[in-house]
């Protein structure tokens, strides 16, 4: 061993302690889906910290020069018996807690492994074990060993602090209205038991005010249940802001929600308050589910194939390349349902997959931060096959699972910074689609951009209805947002029936689900939109007019988003369930943008006079701050607020909330109201006003001197901000030349130059996810109820299958018509 000894006594220096902040990954290979309870374990360079799949270390070496590094191997241990259940394993507790991690609540699981530990230098992989650490001396056994016992139990993994901690989703804040609840003299009591809504009977799902004890039923969930919104209502119209759930009291506590604060909250007055209308706290008994309770209710839902599993049928599982499952990481189901689907398509293929290892011979130091390696890393681990491999020992309850790939590298990596990725709460796949094309737009601003399978240009034709002038503008989108014209339904009766029933406070009302013809979300959105009170340059006045929307070319990919989430009247957003028969193939044709028509005249270029104060010398606009305000308590950002109430001449809340509405998806929305300059257009500051050097910075990027002048216009000549804003507001920069010069569809066939503005790629409006077996070849749909459900559908090769996280099967009935995001693709002539 004295070989060994001096070889470690060699490489003594290159090892080193992690210190705070070094991120140890030990569980994950940086450049594969590779852990330690794969074959040949997982390599840990003892200088970088690097994890290291059995296939990598060698490179990682020859690239580097490192030569120690920790192999750790796991193997699964064998489940005892305990003869508490039929199938050999204890039988698992429910969850009595809404918490994670914690004592009473959903469990982490945490796999049984035996595991080996052993330090090896390469390049000849020679293995030293702790028994031959013994014989070496103290200096070498005592550094080495201290190293290794560091690494094995102390430091935390980077996959574990990624993983859900422990989270307590019952901590709940004193409300602030508790210590001074003012509580009315109106002589109201309250009786132990048989409560029923004041207004609508309901006899579930009711609460209490405690102002004036009012009694009124919940909030209505989203499939139409709970309750019909009484109580909210009433607080909408009082101000009263603490409510008890009846049914919830005993002499521990109850449910108690705050309005105005949107939260369930604390009440240390609780005895003192109910007391006031004739509840003695002590006496009570629980009679109804708390929110906690019906909250865990719905979160073991959630991993069950409830809603679209296809229920009678035997999915049989499928395994092989493209057909590999994703590991929820507790929330992460939008963005499994992403990219699973993005990597069906040849763009994002050839661009990550294709030339994998020219990117991992290409990636930093640290691939773990670099964009382009892991999203090569994550498509060569669901097209491979490698990880769409039976786990072994399944037991019962996982039959069907596979090893399947933890996407906890790459999510960490794109949802960093983000105020909504980079949490652990559930998200919205359209948003997350959105956000990962922009990163995509961000990272292949040279060479190819596989985002450009899915980017069109739409034009906007506004026609003034008092003159008849038009204007055409044109933009670029992603995504066709299909509105659900709930009118249109064609079991009105039967829907108009169930709401009866639920009103009476029939508890057996069934859920109907409405019918929506597609043909009719088609309609919605092709037919005109009136628009009155825009701005006619003609007449130099408000009027009415009308905007058509069209398509100005057809990408290779569609993207259809079904608009199921929406504001109730009460502006609680809502889901609607509905049902739409999704075609397997499409024909836009009718939908393509024309362009100026001969004879027509286009509305003048002149701008809206800005609003202004009476003082000529204050160049700011005067916002009336009660619709403002409005506006806010609805939910929406100041600045959006601020810019509604400008754009629609302070003409009052009717106006500005549907400018509200009808502007929410502009990129800027939440964008600082830009002022009036002096001596420029309206929302503009004077040029000589921005800081060359700030220009100089910004065009040193890449971008053009129009698009820096923008940026730094948008945030007050602040670098930093004006950096942040540009990538923030890619597609709204790269479309400046087009939506500035409106040009039209015809402007941009064949034959001619490329117009100025992004790139996009244009063919014929037939799209297709079905259609004849020939051209069924390669072409897909994917399924995503977001929110709802992790379950979702590709159709791979000439065949529909369901992916719900590591179980992938062959679909036998196919819900196509309960989608969220619906991908369809161009149809070969």
């Amino acid at each position: 061993m004295a070989d060994v000894g001096e070889l470690l006594m060699s490489v003594l220096s290159t090892i080193r302690v992690p210190k705070p902040g070094d991120r140890v990954h030990k569980d994950e290979c940086a450049l594969s889906f590779s852990s330690p309870e794969s074959e040949g374990g997982l390599y840990v360079c003892m200088n970088s910290f690097l994890g290291l799949g059995s296939q990598y270390v060698d490179r990682h070496h020859a690239r580097t020069g490192q030569k120690a590094y920790l192999h750790i191997t796991r193997t699964r241990k064998a489940k005892e018996d305990d003869g508490n259940s039929g199938s050999g394993h204890p039988p698992k507790k429910k969850p009595t807690r809404l918490a994670i991690g914690i004592e009473g609540g959903f469990d982490v699981e945490q796999e049984q492994y035996e595991e080996d530990v052993k330090v090896v230098i390469l390049p000849d992989r020679q293995e030293v074990t702790s028994e031959d650490l013994a014989t070496m001396p103290d200096v070498v056994r005592e550094r080495v060993r201290g190293l290794v016992c560091f690494l094995v139990c102390s430091a935390d993994s980077v996959s574990h602090t990624l993983q859900v901690q422990q989270w307590d989703g019952e901590v709940r804040q004193e409300s602030k209205h508790a210590a001074d609840l003012k509580q009315l003299d109106n002589g109201v009591k309250i009786p132990p038991s048989g409560w029923r809504c004041e207004v609508c009977d309901l006899q579930e799902n009711i609460w209490m005010n405690l102002t004036d004890g009012k009694v009124l039923c919940g909030r209505r969930y989203f499939d139409g249940s709970g309750g019909n919104n009484h109580a909210l209502l009433h607080y909408q119209e009082t101000g009263y802001p603490l409510a008890v759930k009846l049914g919830t009291i005993t002499p521990d506590g109850a449910d108690v929600y705050s309005y105005d604060e949107d939260d369930m909250v604390l009440d240390s007055k609780l005895p003192e308050h109910l007391a006031h209308f004739g509840i003695d706290m002590m006496t009570m008994e629980k009679t109804e589910r708390t929110m906690t309770e019906l909250e865990i209710a719905v979160n073991q839902r959630v991993g069950e194939w409830e809603v679209i599993q296809e229920s009678g049928t035997t999915l049989r599982p499928l395994f092989g390349p493209g057909l590999t499952g994703m590991k929820n990481l507790g929330n992460s189901c939008y963005l499994n349902s992403v990219m699973q689907v993005l990597f069906t398509i040849p763009d994002f293929q050839s661009k990550y997959v294709s030339n994998i290892d020219k990117i991992i011979d290409e990636a930093p130091s640290d691939p773990t931060q670099d964009f382009k390696t892991q999203v090569a890393k994550l498509g060569y681990g669901l097209l491979s096959g490698d990880y769409s491999k039976p786990v072994p020992d399944p037991g019962e309850e996982n039959g069907g699972d596979q090893i399947g790939i933890a996407p906890q590298m790459f999510k960490a990596l794109v949802g960093r910074g983000h105020p909504e990725f980079s949490t652990n709460r559930q998200q919205d796949a359209q948003e997350f689609l959105l956000h990962f094309i922009n990163m995509v737009e961000r990272n292949c601003r040279s060479g190819s951009n596989p985002s450009e399978a899915f980017r069109f240009l739409v034009e906007e034709r506004i026609v003034c209805q008092q003159t008849q002038k038009a204007k055409y503008t044109q933009r670029v989108d992603y995504i066709v947002q299909l509105p659900v014209p709930m009118d249109q339904a064609t079991n009105t009766e039967e829907l108009q029936e169930a709401e009866r029933r639920r009103e009476e406070g029939d508890s057996s009302a069934p859920t109907v689900r409405a019918q929506i013809p597609f043909t009719a979300c088609m309609a919605a959105l092709s037919e005109p939109e009136i628009l009155t009170d825009f701005w006619s340059s003609a007449v130099q006045a408000k009027t009415t007019a009308t905007k058509t929307t069209r398509f100005a070319s057809f990408p290779d990919h569609l993207v259809i988003q079904i608009k199921k989430f929406t504001f109730g009247l009460d502006w609680v957003p809502k889901k609607l369930d509905v049902s739409i028969d999704v075609p397997d193939t499409l024909d836009l044709s009718g939908l393509r943008a024309t362009g100026q028509q001969p004879g027509e005249e286009l509305l003048p270029e002149v701008a809206p006079p800005p609003l202004m104060t009476p003082d000529v010398e204050v160049k700011a606009p005067v916002l009336d701050d009660s619709t403002v305000s409005q506006l806010c308590e609805m939910g929406f950002p100041l600045e959006a607020c601020r810019k509604a109430v400008y754009y629609t001449g302070n003409t009052g809340i009717d106006a500005a909330m549907n400018w509200t509405m009808s502007h929410m998806d502009d990129p800027d929305f939440s964008a600082p109201l830009v002022l009036p300059g002096c001596s420029s257009g309206p929302g503009t500051t004077p040029t000589e006003s921005l800081s060359e050097e700030h220009l100089a910075t910004i065009v040193s990027m890449g971008f053009s001197r129009d698009q820096a002048t923008k940026a730094l216009r948008a945030t007050s000549n602040v670098l930093d901000r004006a950096v942040d804003w540009i990538f923030s507001h890619l597609d709204d920069l790269e479309s400046m030349d087009v939506s500035e010069g409106g040009r039209s569809a015809a402007e941009s066939e064949g034959g001619r130059d490329p117009p100025p503005g992004p790139r996009v790629r244009d063919g014929p409006g037939s799209k297709s996810i079905g259609g004849d077996g020939k051209r069924r070849n390669n072409l897909y749909n994917q399924i995503v109820c977001s929110r709802l459900c992790k379950l979702h559908f590709l159709f791979v090769s000439h065949r529909w299958v369901i992916f719900n996280d590591q179980k992938v099967c062959a679909s036998e009935k196919p819900p196509k018509d309960l989608g969220y995001l619906y991908f369809y693709r161009r149809v070969a002539e």
